[in-house]
């Protein structure tokens, strides 16, 4: 078994190695900035934001992360911050001036399957396994989320005229919503399962290479990746079930019709 120390898959040992990493993602970030202005998909100035806020947000982890995992308590309020953040960029990013509803499909999408996974026993109930799982998940449901009710709300603002049909005919409100805006919000379930169908072939996901490099064997670090996997799917679920529940019942509302 290789100490994870040795099989590290970068090391930061010297000036030169911090040197190179810094070099190596402000060439990636600058580059997909370029990228984007050129081809006219956006200005390129998100991908540099977003490096920046991941450099300062990493570091912050990093510093607190020792101490995070000492207390449950700190590690309950770290998972909080967790949720209410994505919550807040899923909500920003559909363009919502109150976004407090959509806590709801990414804490109810990510923290009850951490709950089972964790009850299961296949993980150890400790705030090193907690935190780490409950961010994929999180991750993962925030994503969801956001395309889930993006796309809805998409739908209806540009599918509006079969949405006043289905009024016409005598369907509810909430269900003329559904039938124009339920194809859209589907897709936002396909990347998780083009992962799961890929795993292995394709992508080899953190959590399998991560357990691998902690000294896990093989089938140890695919088991891991399948349970996380699993969990992945099922939280995704739920956060675009929730999220378009909202949209059809008019509780979360496209900007131009807020209010």
């Amino acid at each position: 078994m290789t100490a994870a120390g040795s099989s590290a898959l970068l090391t930061l040992s010297s000036v030169g190695d911090v040197a190179r990493l810094v070099a190596v993602v402000a060439v990636c970030a600058v580059l997909a900035a370029l990228v984007r202005r050129a081809s006219g998909l956006g200005q390129g100035r998100e991908e540099l934001v977003a490096v920046a806020r991941a450099t300062v947000q990493l570091a912050l982890v990093g510093a607190v992360i020792a101490l995070v995992l000492q207390s449950w308590w700190a590690t309950a309020t770290f998972l909080a911050l967790m949720v209410v953040v994505a919550s807040w960029t899923s909500a920003g990013r559909m363009g919502l001036g109150r976004r407090g509803w959509i806590l709801a499909p990414v804490a109810l999408g990510a923290l009850p399957v951490t709950v089972g996974l964790l009850a299961s026993g296949l993980l150890p109930l400790q705030p090193i396994a907690v935190i780490p799982t409950a961010g994929i998940l999180i991750g993962n449901a925030m994503t969801a989320t956001t395309l889930g009710g993006k796309r809805s709300l998409d739908a209806l603002v540009e599918r509006r005229g079969e949405y006043e049909a289905g009024l016409s005919i005598g369907l509810m409100a909430r269900d003329a919503a559904l039938l124009v805006s339920r194809d859209a919000a589907r897709l936002a379930l396909l990347p998780g399962l083009d992962q799961t169908r890929t795993v292995g072939i394709v992508t080899l996901p953190g959590a399998f290479v991560g357990t691998l490099l902690g000294g896990a064997t093989p089938l140890e670090a695919a088991a891991l990746q399948l349970v996380v996997l699993a969990g992945i799917l099922l939280s995704q679920s739920v956060a675009v079930a929730l999220v378009l529940e909202l949209v059809v019942r008019g509780t979360v509302r496209a900007p131009a019709h807020a209010g």
